[in-house]
């Protein structure tokens, strides 16, 4: 939730959603792309347009380009720089929003510029959305980027403190407090409106789903709550948290990828072993989604894994797996950590460029993977960790389908 703007800065945006902003940042955009540098587009263009104006339409060009990768309609929606920064990619925004598909009206706290809201927007069927934000700025990007996405949703947007909201025990919502303030970034799971204050929604709303930080301490989850982390590929991006009514699970890993969009969740059965790692066993290095949501063990039940220490993430497997939870690696040796014994295995296997992966052990990765790089052409991982809570390296190949 951020504060609002000035006027002046809501006008400008305001104009640059008519046609006339539009050309300009077309403009702009040809340009650039033609080659011209940012200054001289700046010269040429202030000559005819507000120098202001001039300056917004340049920055929104170069964010609509890093907002690529978060939204397929990115040269059509409008950003702050802040607001892109935490809007939640589409992808994972679509997943988000099908836990609200049942609800007739849903409230989306601190709103931002939208990313969410065009998710929820795109729902099938019909709904009443209403989108509550402080930055008038906000709102107002907010409104016009559902309007690209989904121009029929019926949104009613309110400029106002979230606390002030009337929710009724029928709405559902979904909140994202700000992590930031005018000082800049709140440290931890800090946040505006705080956390607990965002998880008491629940005792008035019919469904509640709080966007946090994908680190945020299980303890700070209460009992009833799902705790759901969320990857794009391998890059763990967020946390959210999920009331009673919303939850489907105590924990749950979300992986969305290629293929489509799995989930882990808690899988009951007998304590995990711990076995040593040993040549010709595969390495599981979990999805940081699997770790974080602390679903290590239940990986490893799901696919007959094992343990190498109780406090290490990294599982071992006699056999190999396929797993769109954990990257497998073939192992080719492992011993206590020794540095100098180890520099001298890779040297005997031809090991050339090395990718150092440490786990549950201190050390200066960029100098050990510096200091262990062999002059070979074969491309090693080192994962540097313990078995039963001693120093240990674990040597392995990397596969061609992982390059």
């Amino acid at each position: 939730m951020t504060t609002s703007r000035t006027d002046d800065t809501l006008h400008h945006y305001e104009w640059l959603l008519t046609t006339h902003g539009e050309a300009l940042m077309a403009e702009v955009r040809r340009r650039l792309d033609a080659g011209e540098a940012v200054l001289r587009v700046s010269e040429v263009l202030r000559r005819e347009h507000d120098p202001a104006l001039v300056a917004l339409a340049i920055t929104q060009v170069e964010l609509r380009a890093q907002a690529r990768n978060k939204f397929a309609d990115a040269d059509r929606l409008v950003f702050t720089r802040e607001g892109l920064e935490q809007a939640t990619s589409d992808r994972i925004a679509a997943h988000r929003a099908r836990r609200y598909e049942p609800f007739g009206r849903i409230i989306d706290l601190c709103c931002g510029i939208g990313g969410d809201l065009m998710a929820l927007a795109a729902l099938p069927g019909d709904r009443l959305l209403v989108a509550v934000d402080l930055d008038a700025v906000h709102l107002l990007l907010a409104k016009h980027n559902v309007g690209i996405v989904a121009p029929d949703a019926d949104l009613t947007v309110v400029e106002d403190d979230v606390r002030k909201v009337d929710i009724t025990a029928s709405d559902a919502v979904f909140i994202d407090p700000a992590r930031r303030d005018t000082r800049g970034r709140l440290g931890g799971v800090s946040s505006e409106p705080p956390l607990a204050w965002a998880i008491g929604l629940a005792d008035r709303a019919a469904g509640v789903g709080i966007k946090t930080a994908p680190g945020i301490p299980h303890e700070l989850v209460p009992d009833d709550w799902e705790l759901e982390t969320i990857s794009l590929g391998n890059e763990l991006k967020e946390a959210v948290l999920w009331s009673p009514a919303l939850a489907s699970s105590r924990r749950t890993a979300t992986i969305i990828d290629d293929r489509g969009t799995h989930q882990l969740r808690p899988v009951t059965g007998d304590p995990v072993t711990i076995v040593e790692p040993a040549s010709d066993t595969w390495l599981l290095d979990p999805n940081p989604a699997v770790t974080r949501a602390g679903l290590v063990e239940d990986l490893a039940r799901s696919v007959g894994a094992s343990k190498i220490d109780d406090e290490i993430g990294f599982l071992v497997a006699d056999h190999p797996v396929e797993s769109p939870f954990a990257r497998a690696l073939p192992i080719i040796d492992a011993m206590p950590w020794h540095e100098k014994r180890l520099k001298k295995r890779l040297q005997d296997l031809g090991a050339g460029p090395i990718d150092v992966r440490r786990r549950g052990l201190a050390g200066d990765v960029a100098a050990i993977t510096k200091r262990l790089r062999g002059k070979g052409d074969r491309r090693m991982i080192v994962a540097m960790t313990r078995y039963r809570g001693e120093p240990w390296a674990i040597l392995c190949d990397i596969p061609e389908s992982h390059g």
